[in-house]
């Protein structure tokens, strides 16, 4: 398949305009391919040569202008258009496509619970090609007509309201002009809940199978919709741009939710089958936010071509947390875009892949799609929101009015951006563009506190890195009264960085903290009794918000070396059991069991690790054992069977089916306690295959298929590969699963001869599956728990002599370099 150059994206941009699509899609010719059927009318503005994209299993026949074309003449997945002339042209294409099971295009999904079956397309970036013929580029727009034949008893979705006329045939309502990435189909015997709000029909659709667990959150997402929608209505001068507005939630979702117009899509797991914790909830509540303020960055205004992905993306993002925040009973969402969110972005932006948040060198759709990381979500939300605190929120809402205004249902660029902004403010935004969006790196801010007279000190801030700051200093004291172990606020100072000169605070504080409030993008240090103060009163500091810009920095300085995983640990072990906010909770134990446990202490020192987690796990199941805090009680109760090194009691609480004093085991626990089972060595096929039965769903399916892989036993280990590697049976879902199970610390001896087989076996099921397998190869196939040179010198030989597909290749230059930190890391603890 030939890859959409940017140089011919403007070439044939400038020869068309394309004016209207009308698709008829037949999706009862059987279980392998649909019936496609593409009818375009464009125009040619002079003379000359294009082409047009499709991927068909059978390309049937082609006309333009009502002369045949040859099928044959199709090159990959271009067909050539020769000898245009100036003016209007119709084009129809007859094909048979091939539906998916990676997530791509047209994915089919067999519900194993009661056997029906939904289809639904995710057309991102260049899969379109793979429903129906189309000049695939995002700023040649068009208005699209849809129907669609489907088996009798579906119901079928998609942009605009549908129609059932008979005979299975739906019809949906043409769209406004948008562009073709962002057209949706889904198709099925769909549970459906809908209502109207503002005149416009809303909809919330999932499997049958999920029906009861969707209307027990139905008025909770309905909620949070009509929230977000009205909310959205004050800040914007532009109204809704489509007809109506459904939310799907669909089965093996590679994204967490894509932002078609009129009908989002999100992966069902947001369907809760088992117990969540209200932080979960406010997750699933920021995504409907997210994809929402998608309708008008991204959809009404769309981008140009795929560098400027951030003003989709980071803007939604931006907005999502924000708008959460002021128009649902989700009021702390920065916190928990603190404490996990932005790791992402840290992280992210640190490695060799690390690209500025508007790049300027996209140079096709394959460059395109690897950018779709921490940087364009979390470092650009990140950004914007210093943006607003530089620039204040009545100037940058009136400049995105402005960009609204300028190019709505077209295309737009970063500078046309820029300057939208720029007229709503006297300040330089072409200046902090350049400093914050095409710059890469993490700056880091280390406070100095110099001695006064009189027990005063002054504060000058080092900034390593070349950004402009404005951000809260806060000064934290002791508190004298009884209890002790509190600091409370002094002052928060407002600094703009580079300073100009050392800025007094009076006497020193026990605490100061730089970036309070997390209104900037930057590590973090202390000097050293502000450390001191953290690792002995850290639980103290009264805001939520504040503690995770804390835990963030202890977390950085681990993964730069300068703090021993030992002390981080030891930290959360002392102060985790005092902490309220479940975000923050839920965060730490992440990184600490993913991160320090597996991959950062060495192997000696990793049983002790765990014994500390598992103690602080212990900890705080004791504390909840009154039932007040359910959500802390579950986290706890996750993280304890994760960290087990012993089977006892986890084995105890599955024979039992509930931990005591609570929870009831839920399916989720159920498989998450046989998982572990499985990688100690203390269960079998046998009680896999019971459980399976007990619980046939598709995620009954993805955790037998987990727990197969995690068993230390030769046999299961190679039927696990073979499956992964050797057939392309697997669903994206079961492929993921089966790898989340292969590698375990605990097995490493088992598993040593598979590890140099992964660069191989990585390359060529990427090669064959396409971007979706491989980007799940790199991310959860690859053998992280490895951390050893020889496993670093193996997957450099790779990306050097194997030149793996770049979804592959990204995801390997990240793990290399995770692995290459962690290799730092326990040396460290060695020296």
């Amino acid at each position: 398949m030939s890859v959409l150059t940017r140089d011919e994206a403007q070439t044939r941009a400038g020869l068309l305009d394309v004016h209207r699509y009308t698709i008829e899609l037949d999706l009862t010719t059987g279980d392998e391919t649909f019936d496609s059927r593409t009818l375009i009318r464009f125009s040619a503005r002079a003379d000359g040569d294009t082409f047009v994209e499709v991927r068909p299993a059978e390309l049937r026949s082609v006309t333009l202008d009502g002369q045949p074309l040859d099928p044959e003449a199709l090159d990959g997945n271009r067909l050539p258009l020769k000898n245009l002339t100036a003016g209007e042209h119709e084009l129809r294409v007859h094909a048979h496509m091939r539906y998916s099971r990676t997530g791509e295009g047209m994915h089919r999904f067999t519900d194993p619970t009661d056997g029906e079956t939904y289809v639904y397309t995710q057309l991102f970036m260049d899969d379109v090609q793979r429903v129906f013929a189309a000049f695939d580029q995002p700023d040649l727009k068009a208005v699209f007509e849809l129907s669609v034949k489907a088996p009798e008893g579906w119901t079928v979705l998609a942009n605009g309201v549908t129609e059932h006329t008979g005979d299975g045939l739906w019809k949906a309502a043409a769209t406004p002009l948008i562009s073709t990435y962002l057209v949706a189909v889904a198709a099925g015997p769909w549970h459906s809940v809908r209502t109207e709000h503002r005149g416009l029909p809303f909809g919330l659709h999932c499997r049958r199978s999920l029906a009861p667990y969707l209307d027990n959150d139905a008025d909770e997402l309905l909620d949070v919709t009509r929230a977000c929608f009205d909310r959205y209505h004050e800040k914007f001068d532009e109204p809704y741009p489509f007809d109506s507005y459904d939310q799907a939630f669909v089965p093996e979702f590679n994204a967490g939710a894509m932002e078609n117009p009129g009908l989002v899509t999100f992966r069902d797991e947001f369907v809760y089958r088992s117990a969540v914790t209200d932080t979960e909830r406010q997750t699933r509540a920021m995504v409907v936010a997210h994809e929402m303020a998608h309708m008008w960055f991204g959809d009404l205004v769309t981008l140009k071509w795929w560098d400027d992905i951030w003003l989709n993306e980071s803007f939604a993002e931006y907005m999502g947390y924000q708008t959460l925040t002021e128009a649902t009973r989700f009021t702390d969402t920065w916190t928990d875009f603190g404490v996990n969110r932005k790791a992402w972005g840290y992280d992210a932006d640190q490695r060799p892949s690390t690209h500025p948040v508007a790049p300027e060198a996209v140079d096709d759709t394959a460059s395109a799609l690897l950018n779709f990381d921490g940087i364009s979500y979390a470092k650009g939300a990140s950004a914007l929101r210093q943006l607003v605190a530089w620039l204040g929120e009545k100037d940058f809402l009136a400049g995105i009015n402005t960009h609204f205004t300028r190019h709505r249902f077209g295309n737009a660029t970063l500078a046309d951006f820029i300057d939208s902004l720029a007229g709503a403010t006297e300040r330089d935004v072409h200046a902090w563009a350049d400093a914050w969006l095409r710059t890469t790196g993490v700056d880091t801010l280390t406070p100095h506190l110099a001695p006064g007279e009189n027990g005063t000190c002054a504060l000058t801030v080092d900034r390593t890195g070349s950004r402009p700051h404005r951000i809260a200093a806060g000064l934290y004291d002791r508190d004298l009264g009884d209890d002790g172990g509190h600091l409370v606020l002094r002052e928060r100072l407002h600094l703009d960085l580079p300073q100009t000169g050392a800025h007094p605070v009076g006497k020193r504080p026990a605490l100061l903290l730089l970036n309070d409030g997390d209104l900037s993008y930057a590590k973090v240090r202390f000097d050293p009794e502000s450390f001191e103060t953290v690792r002995k009163d850290l639980s103290g500091l009264p805001e939520p918000l504040t503690r995770a810009v804390v835990w963030n920095a202890l977390r950085d300085a681990v993964r730069d070396g300068e703090l021993p995983p030992a002390a981080y640990l030891e930290t959360a072990r002392a102060h985790l059991p005092l902490e309220t906010d479940l975000a923050i909770v839920q965060g730490v134990l992440a990184f600490a069991s993913t991160y320090i446990t597996d991959r950062y202490v060495t192997p000696e020192a990793r049983p002790a690790a765990l014994a500390t987690l598992s103690e602080l796990c212990r900890d705080l199941i004791r504390r909840t054992e009154d039932g007040d805090n359910p959500g802390l009680r579950l986290i706890a109760v996750r993280h304890r069977i994760d960290v087990a090194a012993h089977p006892d009691t986890i084995a105890a609480w599955f024979a039992d089916g509930t931990v005591p004093g609570g929870p009831e085991l839920d399916p989720e626990l159920r498989w998450r306690v046989l998982a572990r089972l499985a990688v100690l060595g203390a269960t079998d096929e046998a009680a896999i295959a019971a459980e399976l039965e007990r619980d046939p769903s598709a995620t009954g399916q993805e955790g037998a298929a987990r727990c197969r892989a995690a068993l230390p036993d030769p046999e299961a280990k190679a039927r696990a590969w073979e499956a992964m590697f050797g057939s392309d049976e697997l669903s994206n879902y079961l492929f993921t699963a089966t790898a989340q199970g292969f590698w375990q610390p605990e097995q490493a001896d088992l598993v040593r001869a598979y590890v140099p087989r992964y660069y191989t076996d990585a390359v060529d099921v990427a090669d064959r599956r396409g971007p979706a397998i491989a980007e799940a190869a790199g991310r959860w196939a690859f053998p992280a728990h490895a951390v050893d040179p020889e496993n670093l010198r193996l997957g450099e030989e790779c990306l050097r002599d194997a030149a793996p597909i770049p979804a592959l290749r990204r995801k390997l230059v990240d793990q290399l370099d995770d692995l290459a930190r962690a290799l730092r890391v326990q040396q460290g603890q060695e020296v």
